[in-house]
């Protein structure tokens, strides 16, 4: 891959992630995926003492219809629990299909399982950090004292792996990124400030990958 391309993209995969150093938390609240491995991230989060229990959230999404056996949220609760962190300090909302949905019936099952919530720790793919960030602010009913969001944190090339290829990540990205612009006028998630060099960035890869990959 040319230089000059690779350069573009990390501008815009490292902009997508928030940087926000993990905290201790009431409850670290998973937006389930395609990507089992953020299910491992949590598990790490909770073995570090930084939440005492975690809410996995996701039914079955249009990346992960057909791939797995079960709802998202049941798929990351296993790796949880392979991962060695207990069945009571993992709870599941199994009928969200879409980022805003992970939100709010994460919200409705928190409430009604009367799980404390003012300190949350969201996780999430690395690509995904601002715009689950941003779509949290916007829709979460409440006020709350702290939230922060974590990945991985993995730059581009050491994500790529088998199941999530290149191709597949860099085209997820760019969808992330163009809902980062519009989705605020739908009301869907708060307004992010977007630099300069990072829709430039956007903008050659428009026309010098994403216009080659369709």
């Amino acid at each position: 891959m040319q230089k000059r391309l690779y350069q573009h993209l990390e501008t815009l995969w490292a902009y997508m992630q928030m940087g926000h150093k993990p905290a201790a938390s009431d409850i670290i609240f998973v937006l389930c995926s395609n990507d089992l491995r953020v299910a491992s991230h949590a598990a790490d989060l909770y073995h570090q003492g930084l939440g005492s229990i975690i809410l996995f959230s996701g039914g079955i999404g249009r990346f992960t219809d057909g791939l797995f056996e079960t709802s998202e949220a049941e798929a990351f609760g296993s790796i949880a629990k392979d991962c060695g962190v207990p069945s009571e300090a993992i709870f599941l909302e199994t009928k969200a299909t879409n980022t805003g949905e992970n939100i709010t019936c994460g919200y409705d099952v928190i409430k009604q399982l009367g799980l404390p919530h003012q300190k949350i720790l969201l996780v999430q793919k690395p690509f995904m950090e601002r715009r689950s960030y941003a779509t949290f602010m916007q829709q979460w009913p409440v006020s709350c004292d702290q939230v922060l969001v974590s990945s991985s944190g993995e730059n581009l090339f050491d994500y790529i792996s088998e199941e999530m290829p290149l191709d597949m990540v860099i085209l997820a990205l760019m969808e992330d990124y163009e809902r980062i612009k519009k989705y605020p006028d739908l009301g869907f998630q708060t307004e992010q400030v977007i630099p300069d060099d990072v829709e430039l960035s956007y903008q050659y890869l428009i026309k010098h990958y994403v216009s080659k990959h369709k």
